[in-house]
């Protein structure tokens, strides 16, 4: 069943906002309850954001393909399964989604809703990392689609789980998630400055991936014999 272009747009703005709110507000969350503890800290926030993860692209994902990230949106582009136009207002939601997701977060926690972080996140490891991390997304994304598409919601979110510890930014892989955690001054946040380079990263992480699995995952093509 195809959804009305608003009600995807829709789709697309909720789905952000609870992600959003659930990056930032768990990250709040487990910083008041860890008494210092940053490991714990970070534990509490993957645990939770993995989870959301699952949900979201669950519920979300037969109505407007559960994108809630634009380099997602950038390779359904590439991919001609969304057109360019609607891929633009799929970002535009996506970025008003995740915006108020932290807005939300930060009324929830009685925390001024205003903020810019001074979280520092920054330099050639973090860069990336940031790379890995939106090319292993996207690849897992494309080559669950293609093998099993019915697990897509737990690969991605088991994905964003591990790449949490296995990469030193803790894998934003996200531009709408990294232009939004840079109005948190929380445990989720990163600098605005800093967040240019981040979604530099990830948009190159995000075409690596799509070449790649344009080779790698093209059917082979079955020879005849003379």
């Amino acid at each position: 069943m195809t959804y009305a272009l608003e009600r995807r747009l829709l789709a697309e703005g909720i789905g952000t906002a609870l992600l959003l709110a659930t990056v930032v507000g768990s990250g709040i969350m487990a910083e008041r309850l860890s008494g210092g503890n940053i490991a714990l800290a970070l534990l509490g926030n993957t645990m939770a954001t993995g989870a959301m993860l699952i949900v979201l692209i669950t519920v979300f994902g037969p109505l407007s393909g559960a994108h809630f990230n634009p380099a997602a949106t950038l390779i359904s582009a590439l991919l001609r399964d969304i057109s360019p136009l609607h891929s633009i207002a799929y970002v535009g939601a996506q970025g008003l989604g995740a915006v108020s997701g932290v807005w939300l977060a930060h009324a929830m926690f009685d925390e001024p809703l205003l903020q810019v972080s001074h979280h520092i996140r920054t330099g050639p490891s973090q860069w990336l990392s940031e790379g890995v991390a939106t090319f292993g997304l996207v690849f897992v994304i494309l080559a669950t689609l293609r093998a099993r598409a019915d697990f897509i919601a737990v690969a991605v979110g088991l994905y964003i789980t591990a790449a949490y510890w296995f990469t030193a930014s803790t894998s934003f892989a996200n531009p709408a998630v990294t232009l939004a955690r840079s109005l948190s001054d929380s445990f989720a946040g990163i600098r605005p400055v800093d967040a240019p380079a981040f979604i530099a990263a990830q948009i190159a992480g995000a075409l690596m991936a799509y070449a790649v699995c344009a080779w790698l995952l093209k059917p082979e093509t079955e020879h005849t014999a003379p």
